[in-house]
Parts: structure tokens; C-alpha cells; sequence
């Protein structure tokens, strides 16, 4: 089941909203945040891409964006992705250096992981087109070349805490990795169900009905498996608390990222499930940036949002986080000149820079 399928469930299902009622949900002053009290993995392959946004703007004479991008090469974290089958070594490389970080400054490490490569996950062939084809037993690749050593190389490193977003844009993928023993073992790993964002399912008629989506997702899953909670605006622009409130947001009481996971979790605990959230914040729209919700590539202007943290004033979130890394294109859409996806958009990350949230570079 792929995310066009929890769509079509809901267009089919109507609008009117069921009214939440509790099933057996854990009180959530039981659960413990796997973020509090870490530091969120700082990824080096990432900062080392700002080198052409700190070259750029010293070229300019600019130093003060300059000095802005050693701050967020050094301090900022963001989730690694693995994408592809030979990306299966930035996991190594991001577990061996959040160990050296861990060891020298006596900081526990979470390391945010995104795992991305579900056969034909973009059916259209189009900017986020994977590896793997259903059609040349790529169901099966999938499981043994992939998600097997994925879970392997996470499940032997005891001494880190991992936050794992499972196939953004693809919610019927969590039943094949729930298949993994990963999943049902391990308290060091914690597993985020893409839940898309306040503009796409945020809307009230749709809640109730992603809500019990999600819960046949974790029940075909088989009995004992485990998620922490679900991500939202993964690689999106919407901001967490919206300074102004967008035109097209108006008839939607999930008119922002906060509102979004504060809406979302009634239905959540109503249907069994955890009803706790991290929120990528790594680009962040400016206001008047879109004229509807549907815009989503190189959005400009934008930002790099608010840093990573904790400290959400919200008791469903878990943590904000940079799940896109800031600067890689989503495609060649939206802003003039953007590059294929994936690859670096320099101009777009330089305007990042300029528009970051002020948090960004705070020392402390």
C-alpha cells in the first residue's frame, strides 16, 4: 500500500470525523522521548557540501553569512539517508563517528536515519524514481539486500540511539519492515512512520481516517511490533508555529506543523497507537512563499527553520529536527536554475543561510 492508496482510502471514506474515544493507550507520562537529554547527530558528509555555500559567499566579500554557514556546518544536525543499496555504508560512517563524538565530548549521541529505497516508489519515473522495479524481483532485493544488513549494522550499535524515519511518501512500507526483528527488539532503535503533513491528511474529515490507516499499516505488522510515533512535513516547507497564518490554510484547523500533530493525536490514541511526533524543520517557507499547499519543490523564498531540539512547548513532540538536508534539490521545479534531485542547489542553500531561523545560531 503505497501513500496514493491511504489517499484514495480517504477520499473514499467521506468527511465527516469519527469522535476519538481511548483503546488501550500507554499514559504518555510512561514514555520516555528517546531525544531528551542527547545530542542530535551532526552529519559531517553534509557539512562538508556547505563547503561550496561558505566558498560562495567568501567569494561575495560576505563574511557574515559566511560565518553563519561554519555555524551550521559544525552544530547543525541532520538526518543521514540511505537511498540505495550502496548507501548502506553512510550508515557505517555516521555510526562511527557519532561514537568518536559520544566519546569525546561525553554526549549521548541519537542518530536520525531516514531509510528510503521501496521498490517502485515513484511510479511515474520521475525525480524520486529508486533502484528497485517490482518487476525484477525487486520486492525481494529489497528485503534481503537491503533492509536485512540496514537492520543489522543498527541493531549492533547498542551504545547509540537511533531515530529512523521509515520511507517518506510511502506508508505501506513499514508492514515490510515490521517483518524485521528490528523492530520488536530493540529499545535503542526508535521508528517514525511517515504521517505526511497538515496539508495533505491535517484536514478534519481526513484525520479519523488516516488515524485508522495507520493502525491497520502497525496490525498487519503482526502482534508485538513497535513504533515510537510517526514524522511529519517530511522534506516539506510548512513551519512548525506559522508566525502568519497562510490564506490557503483557512478552512483547516492544521494550519501549521504544531497543529497538525496536536490534531492527529486524539485519533492516534483512539485507534491504540503512540501518539508522539518529530517534525522536519530543515527548510521552512517564508511567509507569503506559496499560494497553496500543493507546491512542494525548491520553495522559495525559505530558510533553514528552527534548530533541532526538544524544546517543541508541545507534549506530542518528541523533537524538531532536519530530516532534508538543507541545499540538496528536489528537483529541477520550483526555483530558476534548481538541479536534478538530490543533487547540491547551491543558490537555494546560500538563501537558506540568509533566512535561517534565528535559533540556528544560538550557542547555547
Amino acid at each position: 500500500m503505497r501513500t496514493s492508496s491511504l489517499l484514495a482510502a480517504l477520499a473514499a471514506g467521506g468527511l465527516v470525523s469519527a469522535t476519538p474515544s481511548p483503546k488501550n493507550v500507554e499514559s504518555r507520562t510512561a514514555d520516555v522521548n528517546p531525544f531528551q537529554g542527547k545530542t542530535q547527530f551532526v552529519n559531517p558528509k553534509w557539512a562538508d557540501k556547505l563547503d561550496q555555500t561558505l566558498r560562495s559567499f567568501l567569494w561575495k566579500g560576505d563574511v557574515i553569512n559566511a560565518g553563519k554557514v561554519l555555524k551550521i556546518q559544525h552544530t547543525m544536525s541532520t538526518f543521514v539517508w540511505v537511498s540505495k543499496r550502496a548507501d548502506l555504508s553512510n550508515i557505517d560512517q555516521a555510526i562511527a563517528t557519532a561514537r568518536r563524538t559520544q566519546r569525546l565530548t561525553g554526549k549521548k549521541q541519537i542518530v536520525g536515519l531516514v531509510l528510503y529505497n521501496l521498490p517502485d516508489r515513484d511510479c511515474s519515473a520521475g525525480e524520486s524514481a529508486g533502484e528497485l522495479h517490482s518487476d525484477e524481483n525487486g520486492l525481494q532485493l529489497y528485503k534481503d539486500e537491503f533492509i536485512k544488513p540496514y537492520a543489522e549494522k543498527v541493531a549492533a550499535a547498542k551504545d547509540l540511539t537511533f531515530a529512523i524515519v521509515l520511507e517518506p511518501d510511502s506508508l505501506g512500507n513499514a508492514v515490510t519492515n515490521m517483518g524485521i526483528e528490528l523492530c520488536a527488539k530493540y529499545d535503542h532503535v526508535n521508528l517514525y512512520i511517515d504521517a505526511a503533513h497538515g496539508g495533505w491528511l491535517g484536514w478534519d474529515g481526513n484525520l479519523p481516517l488516516a488515524a485508522k490507516e495507520f493502525a491497520g499499516v502497525v496490525k498487519l505488522a503482526g502482534e508485538g511490533k513497535k513504533i515510537r510515533g510517526f514524522a511529519i512535513n517530511v522534506s516539506n516547507y510548512n513551519p512548525f508555529n506559522a508566525a502568519v497564518r497562510e490564506n490557503y490554510t483557512e478552512w483547516s484547523n492544521s494550519w501549521d506543523e504544531s497543529h497538525y500533530a496536536t490534531s492527529l493525536a486524539p485519533h492516534l490514541e483512539a485507534e491504540g497507537l503512540p501518539a508522539h511526533f518529530i517534525v522536519d524543520q530543515g527548510r521552512v517557507h517564508l511567509p507569503g512563499a506559496r499560494k497553496e499547499w500543493g507546491e512542494w519543490c525548491n520553495v522559495h523564498p525559505a530558510g533553514f527553520g528552527p534548530a533541532p531540539s526538544t524544546k517543541t512547548n508541545n507534549t506530542v513532540v518528541d523533537a524538531l529536527v532536519w530530516i532534508k538536508p538543507g541545499g540538496e534539490s528536489d528537483g529541477q521545479c520550483g526555483m530558476a536554475g534548481a538541479t536534478k534531485a538530490g543533487e547540491w542547489f547551491d543558490e537555494y542553500a546560500q538563501m537558506l543561510v540568509k533566512n535561517a531561523d534565528l535559533s540556528v545560531f544560538n550557542w547555547f
